[in-house]
C-alpha cells in the first residue's frame, strides 16, 4: 500500500458555527465543500474536514506541526482565537478547543 493523501475528520454538532471558527482557526475559508454537512481545508499536505456528526461531536485530537510555534500563535491570536495553552521545551505545543470539545493543537518538535 502506498498512501496518497490523508483525510482527518472533526465532527461538530453546529456546522454553520464551525464554519465561522475554523475559518480563523486556519485562516481561510474552505477549499470545497463535498456537500451540505461538510467543509474541506487542505492542511499540511492532508485534508482537514469538518462535519456535522453531533453523535460524534468533541472527540477529535488533531496536531498540526509548524515551522514557527510562536508565529502561528501570534496569527492565531490576531484572528481572535487564544490558545488554551502554551508550553514545552523540547517540543513546544499550543493546544486550542472548539465549541464543542474537539482539541487541535499546533506544534513544533524543535522547541521553537
Amino acid at each position: 500500500m502506498s498512501a496518497t493523501e490523508l483525510f482527518a475528520g472533526v465532527p461538530v454538532t453546529d456546522l454553520a458555527a464551525a464554519l465561522a471558527w475554523y475559518e480563523r482557526l486556519f485562516g481561510a475559508a474552505p477549499d470545497f465543500h463535498p456537500n451540505d454537512d461538510e467543509a474541506v481545508w487542505r492542511v499540511a499536505g492532508g485534508w482537514v474536514y469538518v462535519v456535522r456528526d453531533p453523535e460524534r461531536a468533541g472527540r477529535a485530537l488533531l496536531t498540526v506541526l509548524v515551522d514557527d510555534l510562536d508565529a502561528q500563535v501570534t496569527a492565531l491570536r490576531a484572528r481572535g482565537i487564544e490558545p488554551d495553552s502554551v508550553e514545552g521545551e523540547t517540543i513546544r505545543k499550543a493546544a486550542i478547543t472548539d465549541a464543542d470539545g474537539n482539541r487541535v493543537t499546533f506544534a513544533h518538535p524543535g522547541g521553537g
